[in-house]
C-alpha cells in the first residue's frame, strides 16, 4: 500500500495497474480493492518455494493484460524461474529485509540479530534467477539496539522499506536507473530527492 500511495501522492510517477496475490486471503488484496486498484489471486500450485509452471503462466498472462512495465514484488516469497524473468526481463524489483548481500533468503532480520551486527536495513533489488541476487537499485540502514527483539527490529526494517521502495521505483519510473553488469549506476543521486 506504500506504494499506491505514494503514486497517488505523486511521489512515484506511475500507477499500480494489478495487485496478485499467491495467498487467497492476503490483506493486501482487500485493501488495494478499497483502493479501486484491480486484484487478482492465482493459485501458486503445491510448491511452497516456487510456482508451478502453470501458475507461473498465469501470473505472466495477468501481468501482460494489463499491460504492466514494472513488476513490484513485496512479501511474494516465492524464486521466479526463467519463463516469469524472461517476460519482464530487467523489470522485477524486489524489496528485501537486510543490507544484500548480507542475509539473503527467509527471516534476515532474525539471521542479523544471530549474527550480531550492529546495523541492517532493507534493500531495493532487481530481481534475476538467484536468490536476492539482483543488481543493487537502493539501501537503507536500519541501528540494530541492544536490547532488540526480531519483532522490533523487523517492524523498523518495514517502516524503512515503506520510505525506500517509493522512492526506487520513482527513479526507476524517471528513467533514472540504468543496470551496467551487476551495478546499478544513476540512482544514488535519484534516491536522495
Amino acid at each position: 500500500m506504500a506504494i499506491a500511495e505514494a503514486c497517488a501522492a505523486d511521489k512515484v510517477p506511475a500507477e499500480v495497474a494489478l495487485v496478485l496475490s499467491d495467498v487467497a486471503e492476503a490483506g493486501i488484496l482487500q485493501r488495494a480493492q478499497e483502493r479501486k486498484i484491480p486484484v487478482r489471486f492465482i493459485p501458486p500450485g503445491k510448491f511452497r518455494t516456487r510456482l508451478e509452471e502453470e501458475a507461473e503462466r498465469a501470473y505472466v498472462a495477468a501481468l501482460r493484460a494489463a499491460q504492466v512495465d514494472l513488476v513490484a514484488l513485496a512479501g511474494f516469497m516465492r524464486v521466479l524461474k526463467a519463463a516469469f524473468l524472461e517476460a519482464f526481463e530487467g523489470r522485477i524489483v524486489n524489496i528485501h529485509p537486510s543490507l544484500l548481500p548480507s542475509f539473503p533468503g527467509l527471516a534476515a532480520w532474525k539471521q542479523a540479530l544471530d549474527h550480531g551486527v550492529k546495523v541492517t536495513g532493507c534493500t531495493v533489488h532487481f530481481v534475476d534467477a538467484g536468490v536476492d541476487a539482483g543488481p543493487i537499485i537502493g539501501q537503507q540502514t536500519v541501528p540494530v539496539l541492544d536490547d532488540d527483539t526480531p519483532e522490533a527490529l523487523h517492524e523498523r526494517i518495514h517502516a524503512a522499506e515503506h520510505e525506500l521502495y517509493p522512492r526506487c521505483l520513482a527513479a526507476i519510473a524517471r528513467g533514472e536507473v540504468v543496470i551496467q553488469g551487476r551495478r546499478v549506476v544513476q540512482a544514488v543521486e535519484a534516491l536522495k530527492r
